[in-house]
């Protein structure tokens, strides 16, 4: 099942994707719900990000090639960071290149775990069962405020718009085996399986869970493949003008226009 959240004649609420048309739901997705008895036609409603996350956990270094390509060894232990919810951005919004960092802004495609209920210390074999479903998610990041400026992530990773999301969340997939890639001004830049994340969905899952009371809603951004822009030689940065697509098979395009933070 594929769950969007849509805003429809001033309303913002969620609903089952259905073919052409948005199903609203009656409840709440992160308690008791069913679908609605109206429809609303796709040209009718303007798909938002599938959730407002009260907690963005992102993991870095957890595809084998990814980290290969770095120079790093791959961790022996999910390598955890935050994002901010200002960065989150809807389908279709522009990722805004920040006036004080705007150029060397970096793409990564994610798959997103949204978190279904609250949870704590929950096992690797329980884990799956905490997660509402998937969605595609791009962990953008300023590299020089990342590598070069501060020697740590947390700038790089939190300018407005740094984390676009969606179109929508995909209830019944096997995360750990899906293809995933980016694709910038119709090039493929990225372009592998969430089968080579070092750390499977579970295994995050559980862990974060050990270092933190995950919220219904929030979300768990899982790595990116190798490909990234700031490994290519020459290196590949995000420009005003620019289309980047996030695409993970089973689940969507998240599709996101690139501008300048003046021009906005």
């Amino acid at each position: 099942m594929r769950i969007a959240r849509i805003q429809a004649a001033g309303k913002i609420t969620h609903a089952v994707v259905e073919d052409d048309v948005f199903r609203p739901i009656d409840g709440d997705i992160f308690g008791e719900w069913k679908p609605g008895g109206r429809t609303v036609a796709r040209s009718d409603a303007t798909l938002l990000a599938p959730v407002e996350p009260p907690q963005i956990v992102a993991i870095g270094l957890n595809y084998r090639a990814h980290a290969a390509e770095t120079g790093t060894p791959a961790p022996e232990a999910p390598v955890v960071f935050i994002k901010t919810c200002n960065t989150v951005a809807a389908p279709g919004r522009p990722i805004l290149l920040p006036a004080m960092a705007p150029d060397e802004v970096d793409y990564e495609c994610e798959l997103v775990m949204v978190i279904g209920r609250r949870t704590k210390n929950v096992s690797p074999a329980d884990a799956l069962g905490c997660v509402l479903g998937c969605t595609c998610g791009n962990d953008v990041s300023a590299r020089d405020c990342q590598i070069r400026y501060d020697k740590q992530w947390a700038r790089g990773k939190c300018f407005d718009t740094f984390a676009p999301l969606g179109p929508w969340i995909e209830t019944d997939l096997d995360p750990d085996n899906r293809p995933i890639r980016t694709v910038l001004n119709g090039t493929v830049m990225q372009d592998s399986n969430t089968s080579d994340m070092i750390f499977s969905c579970a295994e995050l899952v559980s862990y974060v869970s050990r270092c933190m009371t995950l919220l219904p809603g929030s979300i768990i951004m899982t790595g990116t493949p190798a490909g990234v822009g700031f490994t290519r030689k020459p290196p590949v940065f995000l420009r005003d003008g620019d289309t980047v697509t996030v695409e993970i098979d089973g689940i969507g395009s998240l599709t996101n226009p690139v501008a300048s933070e003046q021009h906005s």
